[in-house]
């Protein structure tokens, strides 16, 4: 199993985005209304990693769409990190979930998933080129930084992106803000975290100017 047999060599994400549906690499392609793509700017300074697409990206077609992409376009808001250069994808493509009545229930997926869908992930990060990876949630995390990596231990903190010329921060799923028991203050610390990740652009900015 893995993606890496269906990934355009050296492709843009035009060409990477148009050949992600034909992607057998994993079994969850079975069940899924389709695959959900990486969107933003071809050039995006911000790259955000998610875990796996949700109900509503699986029908829309789009990546961090419902209630939990609109808390995080307010907290990036907040932050000081331009949407406009933002490139948002998941780790893994298409969506896994367990049916309860006419209900689907997000379900994680599985570290064979990530790991097959990873050539996907590794060749958007190949194209956009950006000069921070923000990851959201430990499966994302993990995805590119090893499953070594604890987000509760090293969220916010800045660390390299293993080879690639970016640098990286991690925090927590953007859903799981919208369920925690902590309210206002988990939404606090996100936005925290990702102050942390503006200062890292901040701060490159500022060495471009010089």
């Amino acid at each position: 199993m893995g993606a890496e047999e269906y990934v355009p060599e050296g492709a843009g994400i035009k060409k990477l985005s148009a050949a992600v549906h034909d992607c057998r690499g994993c079994d969850l392609y079975k069940n899924a209304t389709q695959a959900v793509f990486g969107e933003g700017p071809a050039d995006a300074t911000v790259l955000i990693v998610g875990e796996v697409p949700g109900d509503q990206e699986d029908r829309q077609g789009h990546p961090f769409v419902g209630p939990a992409g609109k808390l995080l376009d307010r907290a990036l808001a907040e932050a000081g990190i331009d949407r406009k250069q933002v490139y948002l994808t998941n780790a893994v493509k298409h969506f896994k979930f367990t049916e309860r009545g006419k209900r689907r229930i997000h379900e994680k997926p599985g570290r064979t998933e990530v790991v097959a869908c990873r050539p996907w992930l590794l060749a958007e990060l190949d194209s956009v080129q950006p000069e921070l990876v923000v990851f959201l949630g430990a499966t994302a995390a993990q995805s590119l930084l090893g499953t070594g990596f604890r987000v509760t231990k090293e969220r916010g903190k800045v660390v390299e992106l293993p080879d690639r010329p970016a640098r990286a921060v991690a925090t927590v799923h953007r859903s799981w803000v919208l369920r925690s028991v902590e309210g206002v203050a988990a939404y606090q610390a996100l936005v925290a975290d990702l102050v942390a990740a503006a200062s890292v652009l901040s701060g490159s900015q500022r060495q471009t100017r010089r």
